[in-house]
């Protein structure tokens, strides 16, 4: 029986430690990642002329092919100083600087064809131990490239292999070795890069949650909208329910002697009111909050419009209302929806165009009704306050309700205009008549 034991954390972190370095410096290391250009989204690059960001979009590649063809000529200079040009010039020369450009095509190969040239380029060339000048400089900017494309860990993992590799050969060349300057500064550098990924890294993770959080705001919005919806709707349909229940049993006292017949269609009429209104306010009623108190007074409509527009003009917004077309009883939610619509879009006005003046306009057409809210842009001192657009939000709720038709949108003259139609079918409105009656 084999017993298992559990691994101590010292083991773990090891073992951990070994996978990334596994993960980072030997998985895939022949991988083509071509390094892709800046985006013309940055701060810096936004700001600079149209054509300018074209060119500037190349920033990293020609700052690496500038090294390298500075590491070049300065390997060939020194090369050359020692010998003439040959197979040595080459290698100290050209093999570090290919080295660094492959940085932009093969980051994680062109490090270790980096570590693994160090000690070739130190036995043929002559000068510092164990990196020449042009080699250190090729060798730096390998490790800063890589640890760019790359995570902050494998920066590490780059800093210690290289400081490994020379002291190993620093111990086996003559006189003095710069592995020293080189941890320092490769040190230096690769905190530099790593501070700023970490810095990218955690503006990413902000403009995601960002997104994400208004995102959900926006839904949760959208919820609550159609919770105060599902309440004004439960309101309207019990009022009706009810008023059919009433009516179907003060029905048969209407008529002198009544058939059986009749007064038994009646009572069955007015059962089914009640129990479809007990079924109504058990479905509807969850939507309800536990505080939520239904309103003794009856729910606005368009005959409470001018109290509205009254109540808006002691803030100081001048108003005006025009009504066309034959003014009629309409159904109360459409009546309802309505008076919602101009009561947000009045209250948008006030928070969003200070100083402006507003026109709201009724038009009971064929088959339905018309409503325009239209302001001006906003005058005086008072600054617009910042909105949430959960306004706009509940319009367009109310409206994919009813199944109308709604547009929003800024003026030519920088105002904004909200326009909707509410459709109401010719039997809906015969109904709604014949109740009232």
């Amino acid at each position: 029986m084999t017993e298992t034991k559990t691994q101590s954390p010292e083991r773990r972190a090891a073992a951990a430690a070994i996978d990334s370095l596994r993960q980072d410096l030997f998985h895939n290391v022949f991988d083509y990642r071509p390094l892709d250009p800046l985006g013309t989204g940055g701060p810096v690059v936004r700001r600079l002329p149209k054509p300018l960001r074209k060119g500037v979009v190349w920033f990293p590649h020609v700052v690496v092919g500038l090294v390298a063809l500075v590491s070049l000529l300065e390997g060939i200079f020194a090369a050359n100083t020692y010998s003439p040009f040959g197979i040595a010039t080459l290698i100290t020369a050209f093999l570090p600087a290919c080295t660094l450009l492959m940085t932009l095509v093969r980051p994680v190969l062109a490090f270790w064809v980096s570590i693994v040239s160090t000690p070739v380029v130190a036995i043929v060339g002559s000068g510092d131990w164990p990196w020449q000048p042009s080699a250190f400089a090729c060798h730096l900017g390998v490790l800063i490239v890589v640890a760019a494309r790359t995570r902050p860990r494998t920066a590490a993992w780059m800093w210690l292999i290289t400081l490994l590799v020379g002291s190993f050969l620093g111990n086996m060349g003559p006189g003095f070795s710069n592995t020293a300057p080189m941890a320092v500064t490769s040190a230096f550098g690769l905190l530099l890069v790593a501070m700023v990924q970490v810095r990218r890294e955690a503006q990413h993770e902000v403009t995601v949650q960002r997104t994400v959080t208004a995102v959900e705001r926006d839904r949760r919005t959208l919820l609550e909208e159609r919770t105060t919806i599902a309440r004004e709707l439960h309101d309207v349909v019990a009022h009706h329910m009810s008023v059919v229940a009433i009516q179907a049993e003060a029905a048969p006292y209407r008529v002198e002697n009544p058939p059986p017949e009749l007064e038994q269609a009646f009572v069955t009429i007015r059962e089914n009111a009640v129990a479809a209104l007990t079924e109504l306010r058990r479905v509807l009623g969850v939507v309800r909050a536990e505080d939520y108190e239904a309103p003794d007074a009856p729910q606005p409509t368009l005959a409470e419009i001018d109290r509205l527009l009254d109540n808006v003009r002691e803030t100081g917004l001048e108003t005006e209302k025009t009504v066309t077309g034959a003014v009629r009883v309409l159904p109360q939610g459409v009546e309802l929806s309505a008076y919602r619509i101009v009561q947000e879009a009045l209250s948008n006005t006030l928070r969003h165009a200070p100083g402006a003046t507003a026109k709201v306009e009724i038009g009971y057409v064929l088959g339905g009704l018309g409503v325009r809210v239209v302001n001006g842009p906003a005058r005086g001192l008072v600054k617009p306050s910042p909105g949430a657009g959960h306004g706009i939000t509940g319009m367009r709720e109310r409206v994919a309700m009813l199944n109308g038709e709604m547009t929003a949108g800024a003026t030519g003259d920088g105002g904004y205009e909200v326009a909707v139609f509410l459709p109401v079918p010719a039997e809906q409105e015969r109904a709604e008549a014949g109740e009232g009656a």
